[in-house]
């Protein structure tokens, strides 16, 4: 005869268990971990403006210090901290001008933090109103040759008229400087009248243009502009620079200054003198290492207060809830599923808190930026670190009153409540 097998479940030990826990989704467990913001709505808010004041606090002293540092740095650059500037010096006492090779500009143009090269020579020649005027009366005034792109290296603005351009660079036209524009008795230009006229040498040339006063080369405001094509056509110009702006990238610009003098003029480099860095660059590297640091310091203290408010309303939470708690255990939750739970609520309330105070601290920062006028702007590693710094506090705050509450057993925690 064929035996009998046995029955199902018969030769097993009796202490396995007749069933195993559920698994929880991740979304099961996010809205197990909400339940507990969602019935205690108030000291959830309140524990959720501790952390986002401290985020809060961390975008604003990021955001506001880097607005006014950009609108220092600005500053800072428009007083020539990325300029240079070198000129045409003989060593020798009473020894003839000297100048530049003609292709100096282009080979400091290949040097590689060099962003732009421009160049003025002095072309010797004699400014005056009217014939009328003795040679000798050219008010301190001095006649250079300027390429067209000198504005735009040492931040010259034309305050009437017109600078020159490749047409009226070919033509006797003339810029006159702001000091220069005032010795000789020019006011403003004003438009559809003919351009007055000053006397260069023997030749006549048409005022088109007078710059604003020019912080980064008060040389220029005392000086005649013309042309570097009319330069050597109606003036006798050799092409010559004897004077050279430039401007490089700011992190280099000692490297820049170094090998300068070699560049511009490789057979007498020591006739070339290079005006060192401006002293606000100093300033400048200084007050960033300044705000650095106290970024970081800021930050770490905002969100240690932050979590410690997270901290507290947890370990709360649990005290108040070991009757939840005993009877989640009573019907089948594991420890895990405790831990979880009440973990999953720490990252949810200091996330929460961290998306309020990634907003405040946004329109702290630039409504604040907008009253001083300078430009806001808002760290995206600020932003960043903020909420991911809001849910490792979150992880970190809730890992203790995690553990407490998944420790309860069920008799004690019901028979507690």
């Amino acid at each position: 005869m064929r035996r009998r097998r046995p029955a199902r479940g018969w030769g097993r030990s009796t202490t396995a268990p007749l069933h195993r826990p559920v698994r929880l989704s991740p979304a099961d467990l996010l809205r197990l971990g909400l339940i507990g913001i969602r019935t205690r709505r108030m000291r959830a808010a309140l524990s959720a403006l501790g952390i986002s004041i401290g985020i809060a606090t961390m975008i604003v002293v990021t955001g506001i210090p880097a607005s006014s540092q950009k609108a220092l740095n600005a500053e800072l650059t428009a007083l020539g901290t990325d300029r240079l500037q070198a000129i045409a010096d003989s060593s020798i006492p009473d020894a003839e001008p000297v100048s530049f090779p003609r292709e100096s500009v282009a080979m400091v143009k290949r040097i590689g933090p060099v962003h732009a090269v421009t160049a003025v020579a002095n072309t010797h020649a004699e400014v005056r109103r009217t014939d009328r005027n003795s040679r000798l009366d050219t008010a301190g005034l001095t006649v250079l040759a300027a390429q067209r792109n000198l504005p735009e290296v040492i931040n010259a603005q034309v305050r009437s008229g017109r600078y020159l351009s490749k047409a009226t660079g070919r033509l006797p036209t003339a810029v006159l400087g702001s000091v220069a524009a005032a010795r000789l008795g020019f006011r403003d230009l004003r438009p559809g009248d003919p351009p007055p006229l000053v006397l260069i040498n023997d030749r006549w040339f048409s005022v088109i243009g007078i710059l604003r006063a020019v912080p980064l080369a008060p040389d220029i405001d005392r000086s005649v502009l013309v042309g570097w094509q009319a330069a050597q056509s109606d003036l006798g110009f050799d092409r010559r620079p004897t004077q050279m702006f430039l401007r490089a990238e700011e992190s280099a610009i000692e490297d820049v200054h170094a090998v300068l003098p070699a560049t511009i003029s490789p057979q007498s480099p020591s006739e070339v003198r290079v005006s060192r860095p401006s002293d606000a660059l100093a300033a400048k590297r200084s007050t960033e290492a300044t705000f650095s640091g106290l970024f970081i310091g800021l930050a770490g203290v905002a969100l240690l207060v932050g979590g410690i408010g997270v901290a507290n309303t947890m370990v709360i939470s649990v005290l108040e809830r070991r009757r939840e708690i005993g009877l989640r255990r009573a019907l089948g939750a594991n420890r895990g599923q405790i831990r979880g739970q009440f973990l999953t609520e720490s990252i949810a309330l200091s996330g929460l808190g961290g998306l309020a105070g990634i907003t405040l601290g946004v329109l702290g920062t630039v409504g604040y930026a907008a009253y001083k006028g300078w430009p806001p702007v808002i760290p995206v590693t600020a932003v960043s670190s903020g909420l991911g710094g809001a849910v490792l506090v979150g992880v970190v705050a809730g890992v203790y009153p995690a553990i407490r509450a998944s420790r309860l057993s069920p008799t004690t925690a019901l028979a507690s409540a």
